[in-house]
């Protein structure tokens, strides 16, 4: 384990363990590695959830309403 690292302690659901056993067993890694790739890929999704609200921060709000009157103004529901 490199010297930068920091040690959590997780509980997984038993079968989520015991999924990431076998994962890391077929992909010689370890269950640590998967776990960052992960957690790093979902903060990599909520960055890119931010660049996209950013983006259509100035559009206009469309209230809920409306939204499902014209739904049903056109057929949709």
């Amino acid at each position: 384990m490199k010297t930068s690292q920091k040690r959590a302690t997780i509980y997984f659901d038993p079968g989520i363990h015991r999924a990431l056993r076998v994962k890391a067993a077929e992909t010689d890694r370890s269950i640590s590695a998967l776990v960052n790739e992960a957690v790093k890929l979902r903060f990599a999704e909520d960055v890119e959830d931010l660049a996209a609200f950013d983006e259509r921060a100035h559009e206009p709000n469309l209230p809920f309403e409306d939204v499902l009157k014209d739904l049903k103004k056109r057929g949709k529901i």
